[in-house]
Order: C-alpha cells, then structure tokens, then sequence
C-alpha cells in the first residue's frame, strides 16, 4: 500500500500513513485513527491535508552494477568501474 504524509494546520503535526489510493482522509480524526495515534488536544474534525512527495524513481537496478557495488565478490581484475 502506498504511503502519505498528511499536514494537520491546528497543531502543525506531519503524520504518514498508509492507505489505498482510492482512500481520503479528510480529518484529523480519521487520520489519527488509521496511523493509531492519540488526537491529543486537537479537536477530531480538524481538517488535514495531504502533503505532496517525491515518488521513488528507479532507472535501474542491482543487475545493472558491477559485482563490487552490489556486495557481491570483486571480478578481481580491477576492472569494475569500467563494466
């Protein structure tokens, strides 16, 4: 499931949670609710907003490297960085 960070503007808190993308939290009710936290002394209908955030972005991955960046055994020829 994704992950979001929610902005409560009434105590300043960031809080992340997870839930599906179809799902909105409007309140911080709701979202102290899904992340199991105590509401604390902010009132429960107090509106949240969700935060935007860099998603991950891969471009390739451990197959793409040389053996000795990936923790694997050196090709032993001195030679990786040039694979």
């Amino acid at each position: 499931m994704p992950r979001y960070e929610y902005l409560c503007e009434a105590n300043g808190r960031v809080v992340e949670v997870s839930h599906k993308m179809a799902e909105r939290l409007l309140t911080w009710g709701e979202l102290c609710e899904r992340a199991g936290i105590e509401l604390g002394q902010t009132a429960a209908d107090a509106p949240i907003q969700k935060l935007m955030s860099a998603g991950f972005v891969s471009v390739g991955g451990a197959a793409d490297l040389p053996p000795c960046q990936t923790g694997q055994p050196c090709c032993g020829g001195g030679m990786c960085e040039l694979q």
